[in-house]
This record gives C-alpha cells, sequence and structure tokens, in this order.
C-alpha cells in the first residue's frame, strides 16, 4: 500500500490500545494534590490514541501534576467533590504559572 492508503483504520485487525486505564490510586494522588496546595485549578485533556482522559492539576504557584481520570465526566465529578474549578485545556490552554514552574524546576516535571 501507498503512502496515501484508503485502507480504513476499522479494518485494521490490531487496534490501539491505551497505555492503561484511570485507576484509585490516579484519583487519590489528585485528591492529595488537591488538598494539600492551594489554588488549584483541573485542565482537563482528551484521550489520545495512547493515552486515557487525563487531567493537569495546577496549583497556585504553578507546580502540577497529571494523572488519568478515565472520562471527562470522571474528571468533572472530582472537580466538583473537591470544589475545584475544570477547564478545558485545548480551549483555555495552560496558565503561565505552569511554564514558570516548569522552567523553574525541571528536574521535577511530572
Amino acid at each position: 500500500m501507498g503512502l496515501f492508503s484508503r485502507r480504513s483504520r476499522a479494518a485494521d485487525p490490531s487496534p490501539t490500545r491505551l497505555d492503561r486505564e484511570a485507576t484509585a490510586e490516579d484519583f487519590a494522588e489528585l485528591t492529595d494534590f488537591v488538598r494539600s496546595r492551594h489554588g488549584v485549578e483541573l485542565y482537563l485533556e482528551p484521550e489520545t490514541t495512547a493515552t486515557d482522559t487525563t487531567v493537569v492539576a495546577i496549583a497556585h504557584d504553578g507546580e502540577w501534576i497529571r494523572r488519568r481520570t478515565g472520562n471527562p465526566r470522571a474528571a468533572g465529578k472530582f472537580a466538583r467533590r473537591h470544589g475545584v474549578p475544570l477547564y478545558e485545556a485545548t480551549k483555555v490552554g495552560y496558565p503561565e504559572r505552569m511554564r514558570v514552574w516548569n522552567r523553574q524546576h525541571p528536574e521535577r516535571r511530572k
């Protein structure tokens, strides 16, 4: 087949599998982050062909973690339960404080 094959992905006998799905540990780590930091906001990232739906939790100082949530509904439920805002990263982007924190802590990117 050529570079621009018309064969559909649906015909592919080996479907892509996610690296792993969200676990209780993912939610426990997000909970710990939200409870131990101030001004946390969540940024929803859509599922990709390799990774389940994730959220990036960003604290007031820009420190952040990324964890899987399984789907947007679970992320929304988590945000409501913990009283933190949830934004769609593809629509609003990430806050500058995250980039500043990354520059100041290159060894701690998570």
